[in-house]
């Protein structure tokens, strides 16, 4: 499922709540957000999922992967612990990136969110407080391209 070649450079860890599951990741991601969407909002149990996305060869199970649970796809999915439910990443773009959900990191990541997505569909009952960007779906593609 994901590829055994070990992340390089700093090397962040994280895991689900329970143990049973933890990961290895490069801190080289390239974006991050907080996304208000409803599949989001479900399998977070939270008003938004934060997460920070990487090419997928970048993380490595170090702990635990007959323990994943995939709902979805190989090359689209969500991957959770099967012990403790916790979310971990979410397989994207055709299976080539990853969205870490980073509430699972234990390692402080370089990277922030810069901004929020698909806040059309936020929860009404969250209001956000802070100064990022807000788009009702994706972030629009920069103009004349």
């Amino acid at each position: 499922m994901i590829s055994p070649q070990a992340p390089t450079g700093r090397i962040l860890a994280g895991k689900c709540y329970c143990g049973a599951v933890e990961y290895s990741v490069a801190d080289a991601f390239l974006y991050a957000a907080n996304c208000h969407c409803s599949n989001c909002r479900r399998t977070t149990g939270s008003a938004f999922k934060p997460f920070a996305g990487i090419e997928r060869r970048k993380l490595a199970i170090t702990k635990g992967e007959p323990e994943l649970m995939i709902v979805g796809q190989e090359d689209a999915n969500d991957t959770h612990c099967g012990m403790c439910g916790s979310l971990l990443f979410s397989v994207v773009r055709g299976g080539a990136f990853l969205h870490v959900a980073m509430g699972t990191l234990i390692d402080d990541p370089t990277i922030r969110p810069t901004h929020h997505i698909f806040v059309g569909s936020k929860a009404p009952w969250f209001t956000i407080t802070d100064d990022l960007p807000q788009y009702e779906e994706h972030v629009p593609p920069p103009k004349g391209g």
